[in-house]
């Protein structure tokens, strides 16, 4: 049973915020940014059956400790600035793993042996990515 607070979050979703756009537009517009970012191995998940935390899950790697916060903070700063500046970020202390949440999409940013030790696609993708860009 969804808590208040989530009920309130699904109710007006962040991507709804930003010019009437879906999830899917929101989307669109992170997966740009990762790019222009230089992250690697992004991996998309559609989670929207699987829980109410969120419609997608963005997987992706950065080199370094200081490449992982340089993506973290440019993917924030990205969003701030399309209105998006309540977004919830954690992590960016150590860069070893960043997560950045919209509310309907989680961006997780690791750094490659830490990706790996956690392997969030197999938990929560099952082999099923949505879309995968090397």
């Amino acid at each position: 049973m969804p808590t208040a607070l989530e009920g309130a979050r699904r109710s007006t979703p962040a991507a709804e915020l930003v010019s009437g756009h879906s999830s899917e537009a929101l989307l669109g517009l992170i997966a740009a940014w990762l790019d222009e970012a230089k992250a690697e191995k992004v991996v998309t998940i559609d989670i929207k059956r699987k829980s109410s935390i969120g419609d997608y899950m963005v997987i992706a790697s950065g080199r370094s400790d200081r490449h992982v916060g340089a993506i973290a903070e440019q993917i924030q700063r990205k969003l701030k600035e399309k209105g998006l500046g309540r977004v919830r970020i954690e992590g960016l202390e150590a860069c070893d793993w960043v997560l950045l949440d919209t509310g309907d999409i989680i961006v997780h940013v690791f750094r490659p042996e830490v990706r790996a030790f956690y392997n969030l696609e197999k938990l929560w993708g099952q082999g099923a990515p949505v879309a995968e860009a090397v």
